[in-house]
């Protein structure tokens, strides 16, 4: 039997509409989890890492992973693997295995790349065996003992043991500790002061501990050293980057006799707000959550009745873009024009780039 034209016609228009409405059902991916920074300890050399990566879209979406910007071949490689869109690197390797990870979402719609994460490893080696110098000074007299960190990565924290365990350093107005250095500095040199002192290195990622051979400190017998104006030893430098809602740090300490007395101010004469703190007789100002109001110079000045010395620094402030407008899904018909805008906050001011499905546009 054959169908008259127009039941044709109708059936055609019907198959169609059934093909537009299923294409548009079909959406390109868009992100539900990007992969985040990781900082792995060392002695987990042997476990499993996991860079996370997950995309909703219509088709399901398929992942490819990039290290330093070029693509990992899953096929060849043994030690890595995907489980859904997450990578997962088996028998890591800290030299192998560190470095920038991208991931890439992509269906038969588009693709969408993922923002970029670090893999890192946090290590923190032994001191060098060696004997180390006995360091002679007079009464009265300046010191620094130095720690020399061994290689590490990761953040450290430092304390001195005086003698032996568990007798550490106190910190006050004549001793300090810079968390910068590892460095012990004692302002004046008291007959108190004469003894063994080791450097404790800490890790606070791995949790490790390492210690310096000791150093030891003796008095000269050619006399006292006299009054002498404040030297600083420790300082920070001219231009500090700072990151909007991060704890700024400043450190600043003076050798001297007297013991010089610390104090700190903005170089605009602007009182400091309440947020800010001072630590260790003044040696550590503590900034929290460092706002665009913050920015600016500061001064250290270190006093005794034989003078004064300053040192001085700024603070810049930055902060990572942040998204105010983006594009939408448009749909238009073959030979309309197209406007997207996005714009972003951010300091200092961002730059934008362009990509279709992964790739990057150039101007034409």
């Amino acid at each position: 039997m054959t169908l008259p034209w127009k039941l044709l016609l109708l059936l055609s228009i019907i198959d169609r509409l059934t093909d537009c409405l299923d294409s548009a059902s079909y959406h390109g991916p868009r992100w539900r989890m990007e992969p985040a920074d990781l900082f792995i300890p060392i002695d987990s050399i042997e476990e499993e890492a996991t860079l996370t990566c997950d995309a909703k879209g219509t088709p399901p979406p398929q992942y490819r992973w990039s290290l330093n910007g070029t693509f990992i071949n899953l096929g060849l490689d043994r030690r890595r693997r995907l489980s859904g869109g997450n990578l997962i690197i088996g028998n890591l390797d800290r030299y192998q295995d560190v470095g920038m990870y991208q991931c890439m979402a992509y269906n038969t719609v588009g693709a969408i790349l993922s923002r970029r994460a670090r893999l890192q490893f946090a290590y923190l080696d032994h001191f060098k065996v060696h004997t180390r110098s006995a360091v002679s000074v007079r009464e009265g007299q300046g010191v620094v003992l130095l720690c020399g960190t061994p290689t590490s990565s990761g953040d450290l924290t430092y304390a001195w043991v005086f003698n032996e365990y568990p007798y550490f350093v106190q910190q006050d107005n004549r001793r300090f500790v810079s968390q910068q250095t590892g460095n012990l500095y004692i302002a004046k040199v008291e007959p108190s002061d004469v003894g063994n002192y080791t450097c404790v290195v800490m890790n606070s990622i791995t949790k490790g501990k390492v210690q310096s051979s000791p150093t030891s400190l003796i008095l000269r017998t050619d006399g006292v050293m006299g009054e002498y104006e404040p030297k600083i030893e420790v300082n920070f430098p001219d231009n500090v980057p700072s990151s909007k809602g991060s704890t700024v740090t400043l450190e600043c300490f003076a050798l001297g006799n007297p013991v010089p007395e610390i104090t700190w101010r903005r170089a605009n004469g602007v009182p400091f707000p309440s947020k800010v703190k001072m630590k260790y007789s003044n040696a550590v100002l503590e900034i929290p959550s460092f706002q665009q109001d913050d920015m600016g110079g500061y001064e250290c000045v270190a006093e005794n009745k034989m003078g004064r010395n300053m040192a001085a620094g700024r603070l810049a402030f930055y902060a990572k873009p942040q998204w105010i407008q983006t594009m939408k899904d448009t749909a238009l018909a073959i030979e309309e024009r197209l406007h997207w805008e996005c714009r972003a906050n951010g300091k200092p001011k961002p730059s934008y780039a362009w990509l279709k499905n992964g790739q990057q546009l150039q101007s034409e």
